[in-house]
């Protein structure tokens, strides 16, 4: 096809993004985006519908802002959540979202009873909380009629790929993220399906790195027969988006904090650190995620009362900011904890603390992820996320790793990951040489500075003890 747009979309947590790409060159010609509303009180869930909204009105913005109609269009979403349909495709509940933790009992009775070993060796991942099987087994228990009555189980990239296409598809990304499909052999597993009751003609068809999705349907504010890439989960995109090769890794900060590079060999972590999720490319992602990043640190600052950057040196306060229990380490049902206060500590030590305590984890688990294939590259590490961008992110990965960081000029990387899979389908590339062609990786390198030994055993030490 002839064409020289494409739109990727990232269906988020929190919003949906959709830009409109050029093919020969990367450049964004226009953005849309568009919020969602999360509920809280120890629920984290959205109705589906608020993402076909989200999305259809960012279409809608995107056309009006480019004449052109688009040659193909993608789809990458949260991983993780529950969505769950009728015979008919209507929505029975609001989605349970990855980074709810009321599962967290059903994650740990689905270990014991095949084994963590076994989970790794066959799912190259060790299920927590935030896996859609542990989402499953909790609404077979809490909400037995919609249980009962779905018809259809869903991701979120999922589901918008199948309202824009009418096909109940997949990909290999984000189905190793639901803790039934078999990374091992790449299928379905009947074992874990039946332990959770779980039919698997309710479930979409995975397709093939490249593999379409299908054509967009009438009555969209596309035109219809548009080629709709497979979509993936929003990690894999962003790997796609930046171009990642084997050895060279991510540190994403974002509501949650992700640390991932792509993998040849097959990731298989029984500790259940290092989550061993296929990539859209083909390969692996081996990959480790916090739930508290920047939100937690953000809270802290508005407990404290001063801003995000007001961050004073630190060297006897230490905070583990687990606001909303944790994931890496695996402490669904931990708080913060605060320890070190003396009279002369300031808010700006404690804020500090609290960017500590964030990105330790995250960095703990950086050589276990980059030991997956076992040849760590000595480029900067890419810094990403809506924290990329703040000095006292940036000092503190720089300080507690000891490593340079390089801050790429594009944003929105999950969205150019799905245009780089839409393109894909154009141009006959694969969407990391296109991603590298149009340089997202590019920005700003900030030089390695001595590594904090002294905050490093501090935060190891509270986090044993909290173990």
């Amino acid at each position: 096809m002839d064409a020289t747009v494409v739109i990727g979309v990232d269906s988020s947590t929190q919003s949906t993004k959709a830009l409109a790409v050029r093919v020969d060159t990367g450049e964004v010609v226009a953005r849309a985006r568009a919020p969602h509303a999360v509920s809280g009180g120890g629920r984290r869930e959205t109705h589906p519908e608020v993402w076909w909204q989200a999305l259809t009105g960012t279409l809608a913005e995107l056309r009006a802002q480019v004449a052109e109609a688009p040659g193909a269009i993608s789809v990458g979403g949260q991983q993780h959540g529950l969505v769950t349909l009728d015979g008919a495709g209507a929505v029975l509940r609001p989605a349970i979202l990855w980074n709810d933790v009321r599962s967290a009992p059903h994650a740990e009775a689905l270990v014991t009873r095949f084994g963590a070993k076994h989970w790794a060796d066959r799912f190259g991942s060790v299920p927590g909380a935030a896996f859609t099987v542990a989402k499953w087994a909790w609404l077979r228990e809490n909400d037995p009629a919609v249980a009962a009555a779905t018809a259809r189980v869903r991701l979120p990239h999922d589901f918008l790929t199948e309202r824009l296409t009418g096909q109940a598809v997949t990909d290999r990304g984000d189905a190793s993220g639901t803790g039934w499909w078999a990374s091992d052999t790449e299928t379905y597993d009947d074992d874990v399906l039946t332990a959770v009751d779980l039919d698997p003609a309710l479930l979409p068809r995975v397709l093939a790195p490249g593999e379409a999705a299908g054509t967009t349907l009438p009555g969209l504010p596309l035109p219809a027969g548009i080629p709709v890439a497979s979509g993936t989960g929003d990690n894999a995109a962003a790997a796609l988006g930046l171009g990642l090769a084997p050895g060279r890794a991510a540190l994403s900060l974002g509501t949650s904090g992700t640390v991932y590079t792509p993998s040849v060999n097959r990731p298989a972590d029984p500790t259940g650190t290092v989550a061993g999720f296929a990539g859209a490319h083909g390969g692996w992602l081996p990959l480790a995620c916090t739930l508290n990043c920047t939100q937690a640190v953000d809270k802290v600052a508005q407990l404290l009362s001063i801003t995000r950057e007001a961050v004073e040196p630190n060297t006897a306060v230490t905070l583990l900011p687990f606001l909303d229990g944790e994931r890496t380490p695996n402490l669904p049902h931990a708080s913060g904890t605060l320890s070190g206060l003396r009279h002369d500590t300031t808010a700006g030590q404690i804020l500090q603390a609290a960017y500590d305590g964030a990105t330790y984890t995250l960095l703990a688990a950086l050589d276990l992820v980059l030991a997956v294939d076992g040849r760590p590259s000595d480029e900067p590490l890419l810094l990403i996320g809506g924290g990329a961008r703040g000095t006292a992110w940036r000092q503190t990965v720089r300080r507690l790793s000891g490593r340079a960081v390089q801050i790429p000029d594009a944003d929105d990387l999950v969205a150019l990951g799905a245009a780089a899979q839409a393109a894909s389908l154009l141009t006959g590339e694969s969407p990391a040489a296109i991603a590298t062609r149009w340089g997202t990786a590019a920005g700003p390198v900030y030089d390695p500075i001595e590594r904090d030994e002294a905050a490093l055993a501090g935060l190891a030490a509270a986090l044993d003890a909290t173990a």
